[in-house]
């Protein structure tokens, strides 16, 4: 299927080829009929794009400084490489769509709600610009019969005007003036006016003007020369505006400035669009003025629980949730209240989508842009459907030895660091999966793969391929290590192994009854052994972790370790710190440390204790700002202090070893130095190595050869068993 990509480093919008996306739970798989370009977000995206570095770094002044904290830590070459990479990753677009339902995800709570959604529906939603899009089931909304599908397609438009609205609260007779009259200034001056409301509108654009009056609002010409507060103080008889409604893009302070100066005492102010904040206090003191700002379709976005799990908001506790909003938006087209046909300046079949964003990008003038899908006629079902696509890399890998790998998950950590690292390895690159298509699609293309899926499954009972790369959210680990275990794949799964003992169990059950495999699947008779299994615990494999082990192997006594990890604050809603998702930043990220110490170590854990800073009402998560502690076989004694409550400027993870009146230091990767050890004072690198490619390789060549896992079965399941264990002790 067709789906319109844009690249941020370049600027560059192509409509590429991609596999059919796989719905997960509680999402409809639906068949796009017509998409709504935003004319005012999507050029805002690809004038960023197009923009320079210098530009592009004005523009997110807040992302220059947190490149800066990172080349303080991490060093220059590997924060470019990140900066580089991230730009690199394509931007799928747009977010007005409407077509027909093909398939309904397993689960979520409206998946069987009376018969809620049936195939054949016809939907509104935020889905992106592609032949087929997964959206879920409460960012979905029925499409009345009476209602066009171009209609239908501002649906989203509408409810972003909408939300705004909500917040001004007008009231029968109100004065308000709408400030920006592009798609969503336009519908909003509708929607205001069935509220009973008088509009003043304002804008440069003569044509705008011509559809806000025609609306039946009062408009002020700004290119004209015409005084906007002046205008709006004649509007409401001298008493001053109610409310202002900005729904402008610019960099300007002045809509806001104005805004305030044409409100009544008390007046309110919503910001819908984007404008410069810099707000002047003598405006909003004098007259007691309210601002606000308008987050997108309404109450629920951004809202993992609602819009990823499906759990809606009670509708006695709130009344509009985002849903919600796209329904009252389509009713009003229903009943003829709101007329969005007006706003449709271009129609672009989807196969000249990249002539419809040379349009958004120039300065010629447009308004609503349509783009139009095949029909079913045109293009049957079953084109569309297809989920895996061939990639024509010219000089794609060729087989080298046994390890024919396929990926499972394309993000950042995956496309960046683990990918490149396989390659690197020389292992074959088959496929590689991911739920949406478009990251599979990219980091295919861009290491050489030769095919690309959504069908997770067929990477389980493909013959070529030999060996498994799990990628993905932490909760599904252990299901895929158990599937691919199963399957007779070798398996290297991203840490965590899995997020409960139960799962470990299921694992350990799996590793038991699963089939050795002979060495050489040619030779029938050669040695017979079990798939390998790998963690990605690659700390241990860094080259100043190696040289700190070799050194240390000399010295008999106990040693104490103390590994300090400054990990950085992550909001509580993000899906890392979700127990059931994430299974909380110990068992995600600090099992790291817990592997670091068991290995230079090189002795078992018999014991461990852990505690968090002080639960209070204003600390989030206290399981990321905690102290755990480790005794080993062998008589050392480890002791991770793992905060996210330090600063960005402080090396990210430090290491220090006491042992036998000496003391080793790493910090960061970068920097080790030696006290006291005979022969050695310092190894230092010019970029950070974490190891990732060593281990990588560790792998690779284990797979190649025949030989056993880089680390043995039992101490990954050591390490995850404790890690899991000190999670809950913490909770």
């Amino acid at each position: 299927m067709k789906q319109i990509l844009q690249n941020l480093k370049t600027g560059e919008t192509k409509l590429a080829e991609v596999p059919c996306p796989s719905p997960k739970r509680g999402q409809l798989l639906i068949r796009t009929r017509q998409s709504l370009v935003s004319s005012g977000t999507e050029r805002m995206l690809v004038q960023f794009g197009k923009a320079g570095w210098i530009e592009k770094a004005r523009q997110q002044p807040d992302k220059v400084r947190m490149v800066l904290d990172k080349i303080k830590t991490d060093g220059l070459l590997p924060t470019l490489e990140a900066v580089f990479n991230k730009l690199d990753q394509p931007l799928p677009l747009g977010y007005c769509n409407v077509g027909v339902v093909m398939e309904a995800g397993a689960g979520g709570q409206r998946a069987v709600d009376g018969g809620r959604w049936a195939v054949g529906d016809r939907v509104a939603s935020n889905g992106k610009h592609a032949e087929v899009v997964t959206v879920p089931m409460n960012l979905c909304a029925k499409v009345p019969d009476n209602v066009l599908d171009e209609e239908a397609a501002f649906t989203v438009i509408g409810a972003i005007g909408l939300q705004g609205i909500r917040l001004v609260q007008p009231t029968l007779g109100e004065t308000v003036v709408v400030t920006g009259l592009g798609l969503i200034g336009l519908v909003a001056v509708q929607l205001l006016r069935a509220h009973g409301c008088r509009v003043l509108g304002i804008d440069f654009d003569i044509e705008r003007l011509a559809l806000a009056r025609q609306f039946g609002a009062e408009v002020v010409n700004l290119s004209a020369g015409e005084d906007p507060v002046a205008a709006a103080r004649m509007f409401s008889r001298g008493r001053g505006v109610d409310a202002g409604l900005i729904t402008a893009s610019t960099t300007s302070n002045e809509p806001v400035h104005q805004a305030a100066l044409m409100c009544r005492k008390r007046g309110r102010i919503v910001l819908v669009g984007v404008t410069g904040l810099e707000l002047s206090r003598t405006d909003f003191y004098e007259k007691e003025l309210s601002f606000q700002v308008s987050c997108s379709y309404g109450p629920g976005r951004y809202d993992s629980n609602y819009e990823e799990k499906g759990f809606d908001y009670p509708v006695g506790f709130v009344r509009w949730t985002e849903q919600r909003n796209f329904e009252a938006v389509l009713d009003m087209m229903s009943d003829g209240r709101l007329d969005v046909k007006p706003l449709i300046s271009h129609r672009f079949k989807i196969e000249e989508a990249e002539n419809a964003y040379e349009l958004v990008g120039s300065s010629a003038t447009s308004l609503g842009i349509l783009l139009q899908y095949p029909t079913p006629e045109e293009k049957p079902e079953t084109a569309l459907r297809s989920r895996t696509v061939r990639l024509n890399v010219s000089g794609a890998t060729a087989a080298t030895g046994k390890a024919t790998v396929a990926f499972i998950g394309a993000g950042n950590y995956a496309t960046n660091v683990l990918i490149p690292a396989f390659k690197e390895a020389g292992a074959r690159l088959k496929t590689v999966a991911s739920a949406g298509g478009v990251s599979a699609v990219h980091a295919g293309r861009k290491y050489g793969f030769e095919e690309t899926t959504t069908d997770t499954d067929s990477l389980f009972s493909d013959s070529q391929v030999t060996t498994v790369v799990i990628t993905t959210r932490h909760d599904s680990h252990a299901r895929l290590v158990c599937q691919a275990l199963g399957a007779g794949k070798h398996v290297f799964v991203e840490k965590p192994l899995a997020l409960t003992i139960d799962e470990l169990a299921e694992i350990q059950a799996t590793v038991e009854t699963t089939p050795s495999q002979p060495s050489d699947p040619r030779q029938p008779s050669t040695v017979h052994r079990l798939p390998l299994l790998m963690v990605g615990f690659n700390r241990r494999f860094a080259p100043q972790v190696q040289k700190m082990k070799s050194l240390l192997a000399g010295v008999k006594e106990p040693k104490a370790f103390v590994m300090t990890v400054n990990a950085g604050a992550i909001p509580p809603e993000h899906w890392t710190q979700d127990s059931a998702v994430g299974g909380g930043r110990i068992v995600g990220e600090a099992c790291h440390f817990i592997d670091l110490l068991r290995f230079l170590s090189g002795s078992p854990i018999t014991g461990f204790q852990a505690v968090s800073i002080g639960k209070m009402s204003d600390v989030a998560v206290a399981e990321d700002k905690a102290g755990i502690t480790l005794r080993f076989g062998d008589g050392s004694i480890g002791t991770i202090h793992y905060l996210a409550n330090g600063h960005k400027s402080f090396p990210k993870e430090r290491l220090e070893v006491f042992v036998g009146g000496r003391i080793l230091q790493l910090d960061n990767y970068r920097r080790l130095k030696g006290f006291g050890w005979p022969g050695f004072g310092k190894m230092n690198l010019w970029r950070q190595n974490k190891g990732q490619q060593a281990c990588a390789a560790a792998f690779v060549q284990a797979v190649k050869q025949g030989s056993a896992a880089p680390i043995p079965f039992e101490e990954l399941m050591e390490v995850s068993r404790v890690s899991i264990e000190v999670a809950e002790m913490l909770r």
